[in-house]
Parts: structure tokens; C-alpha cells; sequence
């Protein structure tokens, strides 16, 4: 058996600090690719499409990182059931950072041709690939060392590392947006983000070098050989009601903030800046929520929380395209941020959820193999179906309305399956197997 270190309490502030600085940093990364991709990426990459054909383009090679999710969460999972939780924090941080800043560099398809959108796409593939082990790590980590009464509420720090990622991520580009004519923005200013992915990466390795190893792992004799071999024998089904109860959240989060970007601004004439603001602003309000929603979880429990969140979504999709639809600044908020509110009530409470759900021997690869493929299932298509759905409705996209709804009942239906495992005393109870 490993040498157990106590963790006193004081030190979970700054773990989950750590946590979701890195979080944070690598979701700038995936997002800032997002952000380009509906607004320059497909004319300066595939400029022999159409505009509409261009826009997919884009948005297929942003799927591609989602494709490759699962795949980094099965490399890296293996790495963090083997050799620990920690290990996964710092190699997931160096590939994400090194693949968004070689994207920034890749010459556009007037300089090299093909060529230009393959490199594009290599380059997506393993910032996803990265991705897909960084939440796993992260979540993990924190929520090991987390005391049980408490552990929704810290385990959620890196939950919000998507918002402040997103936030970052688009702040730079609105900031280049609104001082740089279009032509210079295209040119090169677009680029920028990218580069700075390489100083972030820097400082979230700071940040983790002095992170300890969870506990729970530490108490382990019995290692699983090959986890991902294990989670398919003996907890797929938990594996795919996972995914399919997070796809909703994704379709949602994904829709409001990298395919209404391009809806507004090529098909409602929004300026580009007007709708980066709104959808930051919501965006910010969202990760404002997510300690609150985390108390929540740590009071009534994961699962109610999950179903609320599906609910909500339902119900709120039809509302919200037709308040985007409106071009109207403050209605198109307003409809993102019900949206977002909605979403994070599910995914507040999911980094203590997931764990919890799965054993320890096999816990990093199929909570993050869930959570990840949740992502293939509702983030990786919905900017192309959303996009194509809109381009054949009118003013009004219902058809991408009716397309999220079916996707939140579809969620909800999975955890309604699943169980509670919120504990009812102090120690922490392994689940069965599933």
C-alpha cells in the first residue's frame, strides 16, 4: 500500500484553485478555437466553399476536437488509474497549450493550400485529445481530496473553468475585434489568442507543480490493468447514460455560444462585438452560479439536480431561439442566459457526480470517458446541425428549438436511470458496479 499524506483542510482552497486555473487555461484553449471558427476561420481555410459551405467546414474541424475527447480520456485515463491523478494534469496542460499555439501559426489556404485546413484539423485533433484527459485529472483530483459533505462545492472550482476559459477566450477577441479594422483582424489579429495559449500553459504548470496526489489513490493496492478493458466489461452502462444524460448540456452550451455567434452575425447582421458582449455576459452570470448550484447538489443531492437542469433546458429552448431571432441586444441575452442557467444546473454538481458513480480502480477513465463522449454526442454536431437547421427555417430558427429540446429529453431520460450517490454520512461508500 502507498504511504497515505493527510491533506488538512486548508489546502483544499488551493487545490481547487489549481484545479481551476489549469481548467480554466485549457478550456481558453478549446474555446478560443471555437470563436474563430465562426467568425474567420472558414473563409481564410477553406475559401472554395461557399459561405455557408465554409462556416460547416469550420465547425466540422471544431467537432474534430470533440472527436478526439474520448480518445484523450482513454490514454490519459489509463495514465491517471495507473500512475495517478496528478500526472494527467501536467502532460493534458502541455499538449493542449502547444497544439492551440502551433494552430495560431498554420499559414491560411492562399499561402499553402490544402494543406492548410489538414494542419488545422491534426492540430484541433490533439488539443481535444488533451482536453479529454484534463478534466478527468482535474475533477478527480479535486474531488478525492474533497471532504464528503462538501464535495459538490469544491469539486465544482474546475467546473467553472470553462466560463473563465470562455470569458478569456473571447475577450481577446473582442478586444482585437473593436480595435482592429476587419481587414487587420483577419489578417493576423485573429491569431493572437492563439499565441497567448503558450504563456497561460506556463502558469498553469506553475500553478500544479506543487499539487500532492490524491488520497484515494494513494490507498489503493489493487490497480486495474487496463482500465478502459474494465469500465467496457463491467460499466458501460453507466459509461453511456453518463453520455447520454451530459449531452444536453453540451448541445446547449454549444449552440449559444459558438453557433449563435455565427447565426447573429452573418444572418441577423449583429455586429460582431455586440454579440460577443451578450454572450460573455451570460457567460460570466453562469459561472457565477456554479458554487451556488454546487451547494445545492451538497443539500438535495446529484441526481435531482441533473433532472432540474434537463427539465429546464426542455423548456426553455423554443423561447430562446426566438429571442435570438430578434437581433435585439438585451432579448438575445436574456435567452442565453436562461439557457446557461439551466445548463450549469446539471454541470455544477456532475465533477462529484461522475466520480462517485464509478469505482476507484477505474474512476478516472470512466468518469472521463462519460463525460467526454457526452461531448461527441451533444457538442461535436450541434454548431453543423444548428447552422444547417437555420439555414432552412426563416427569420425564426425553430427547427434548432425543436432539435435541443429532443436532445435535453434524451438527457433527461438517462439520468433518471442512473442512481443518487450523494452520501448520507461521513465516509464515502465505493458504488457496485454497473
Amino acid at each position: 500500500m502507498h504511504d497515505v499524506r493527510a491533506v488538512s483542510a486548508p489546502s483544499m482552497p488551493r487545490l481547487a484553485a489549481a484545479s481551476l486555473a489549469g481548467t480554466a487555461i485549457e478550456f481558453y484553449d478549446f474555446f478560443v478555437y471555437g470563436t474563430a471558427a465562426a467568425l474567420v476561420l472558414g473563409p481564410l481555410f477553406f475559401p472554395t466553399f461557399s459561405p455557408l459551405a465554409g462556416t460547416l467546414a469550420a465547425f466540422a474541424t471544431f467537432g474534430v476536437g470533440f472527436v478526439a475527447r474520448p480518445l484523450g480520456s482513454v490514454v490519459f485515463g489509463h495514465l491517471g488509474d495507473r500512475r495517478g491523478r496528478r500526472p494527467v494534469l501536467v502532460l493534458s496542460l502541455l499538449l493542449t497549450g502547444a497544439s492551440t499555439v502551433a494552430a495560431g501559426c498554420v499559414p491560411s489556404y492562399d499561402t499553402i493550400g490544402v494543406a492548410a485546413p489538414v494542419l488545422l484539423l491534426v492540430l484541433r485533433f490533439l488539443q481535444g485529445l488533451g482536453l479529454g484527459g484534463e478534466w478527468g485529472g482535474a475533477v478527480l483530483l479535486t474531488a478525492e481530496h474533497a471532504p464528503p459533505g462538501r464535495r459538490v462545492l469544491w469539486s465544482s472550482f474546475p467546473q467553472m473553468g470553462p466560463a473563465i476559459g470562455f470569458v478569456l477566450a473571447n475577450g481577446v477577441m473582442l478586444a482585437l475585434s473593436a480595435t482592429l479594422t476587419d481587414a487587420e483582424f483577419t489578417r493576423w489579429g485573429w491569431r493572437v489568442p492563439f499565441w497567448a495559449a503558450g504563456v497561460l500553459a506556463l502558469a498553469g504548470l506553475w500553478l500544479r507543480s506543487s499539487l500532492t496526489e490524491s488520497p484515494r489513490f494513494l490507498e489503493l493496492d489493487d490497480h486495474a490493468r487496463v482500465p478502459f478493458v474494465e469500465v467496457v466489461r463491467h460499466h458501460r452502462r453507466l459509461v453511456l447514460l453518463t453520455a447520454g444524460g451530459l449531452a444536453a448540456g453540451y448541445a446547449v452550451f454549444y449552440a449559444v455560444t459558438t453557433w449563435s455567434l455565427a447565426f447573429a452575425t452573418e444572418r441577423l447582421g449583429v455586429s460582431r462585438t455586440v454579440m460577443l458582449t451578450c454572450v460573455m455576459a451570460a457567460v460570466i452570470v453562469n459561472g457565477s452560479l456554479t458554487p451556488l448550484m454546487a451547494l445545492l447538489g451538497d443539500r438535495f443531492g446529484r441526481r435531482p439536480m441533473c433532472l432540474t437542469g434537463c427539465a429546464a433546458c426542455a423548456l426553455w429552448m423554443l423561447p430562446m431561439v426566438a429571442l435570438l431571432a430578434t437581433g435585439e441586444p438585451l432579448l438575445m441575452f436574456l435567452g442565453i442566459l436562461g439557457a446557461l442557467i439551466a445548463f450549469i444546473t446539471t454541470f455544477a454538481v456532475i465533477a462529484a457526480y461522475l466520480p462517485e458513480l464509478f469505482e476507484a480502480r477505474v474512476r478516472c477513465t470512466g468518469a472521463a470517458v462519460g463525460y467526454n463522449l457526452g461531448g461527441v454526442l451533444g457538442g461535436a454536431l450541434t454548431p453543423i446541425v444548428a447552422t444547417t437547421l437555420a439555414e432552412h427555417g426563416g427569420r425564426v430558427p425553430w427547427g434548432v428549438g425543436v432539435y435541443l429540446t429532443g436532445i435535453a429529453l434524451l438527457s433527461l431520460g438517462c439520468f433518471a436511470l442512473l442512481p443518487e450517490t450523494r452520501p448520507l454520512s461521513a465516509p464515502a461508500v465505493e458504488p457496485a458496479t454497473g
